[in-house]
């Protein structure tokens, strides 16, 4: 088989490039099938290229990946002012490793697609955030980040210090061993299943957050709900619903969180729910909930009750 075979550059191109490429995607995006959808159209057009007029191919695909992000959002960016209620990111199950840049990356967001890491990237502007994440996750110089995005290099080393500050001041980065995530989770899921308020409130910081994404698809909390006992107060009386019953829940990392996926008793997914560690309490500082279906599509179904 020669090595400029369709074959042969496809299979190069999902070895060697895809898995970065749907990082950068989805960090930009916030859309696990968008980003899916980006690296494809990527691959169409990298076929048309002669590779040997290519002096570099990971930089050509990934300015050409930036590109293709940075038209989307311009698109998104009036669909997202329509959009109904509080948006979160899609949700990777299980998978968050394998969505950073590769297993080697070290940079200190390299790793991190947290809801929360995801929330932060989202009120960045587009070209913020591609410089943000070119620099301080890609690992790229200025004068690169330059030529993908079409501006000098002072004018991307702005915009990079500039994502950087608010990122800092939104967001702080927390590493948590899998036994307390289990922890948490455990203690959560047992104060919600026994429908104990105070219970559930005591494993909740006192200023802890709620955030349901339903799209104006399906029923969820249209705003941002704060307070231990005010989100406890919330969930218990969710589970309580006699719709709900029937239910199932799986455990499952949801974007690295602890977390878990509910399930009807026809075996459908209906929503994700991650847990977000406080800094420093032992406790839950905010829970996200998915219930999107648009955003659900791709988790597995179980079998029916």
């Amino acid at each position: 088989m020669s090595d400029d075979s369709p074959a042969a550059r496809a299979l190069r191109y999902e070895r060697e490039h895809a898995r970065s490429l749907r990082a950068l995607a989805y960090r930009m995006l916030g859309s696990r099938a968008e980003a899916e959808d980006i690296v494809q159209e990527a691959w169409l057009r990298w076929a048309d290229v002669d590779e040997s007029t290519v002096r570099h191919a990971g930089a050509f695909l990934s300015r050409l990946v930036t590109n293709l992000c940075l038209d989307r959002l311009q698109s998104a960016a009036m669909r997202r002012e329509q959009y109904v209620g509080v948006w979160l990111p899609e949700p990777l199950v299980d998978e968050a490793g394998d969505w950073s840049p590769n297993p080697e990356t070290q940079a200190e967001f390299a790793q991190d697609v947290s809801v929360a890491f995801m929330l932060t990237l989202d009120r960045l502007s587009p070209l913020e955030r591609a410089a943000f994440l070119l620099h301080e996750v890609f690992e790229l110089d200025f004068d690169e980040i330059a030529r993908r995005l079409g501006r000098s290099s002072a004018a991307c080393r702005q915009l990079a210090s500039r994502a950087r500050q608010h990122v800092k001041a939104d967001y702080a980065r927390h590493e948590v061993e899998d036994e307390e995530r289990q922890r948490l989770f455990q203690a959560f899921l047992g104060a919600l299943q026994s429908f104990d308020v105070e219970g559930l409130a005591k494993v909740l910081t006192d200023d802890a957050i709620l955030l349901a994404d339903g799209g104006g698809k399906v029923t969820a909390v249209p705003r941002m709900l704060e307070g231990a006992v005010v989100v406890a107060r919330a969930f218990v009386g969710w589970a309580k619903m006699p719709a709900n019953r029937d239910w199932r829940i799986r455990p499952a990392r949801i974007n690295g969180l602890p977390g878990c996926i509910v399930y009807d008793a026809a075996g459908e997914p209906v929503q994700t729910v991650a847990l977000r560690p406080a800094t420093t309490s032992g406790r839950i500082s905010a829970v996200y909930v998915q219930r999107n279906p648009d955003k659900l599509g791709h988790l597995p179904r179980i079998a029916p009750a």
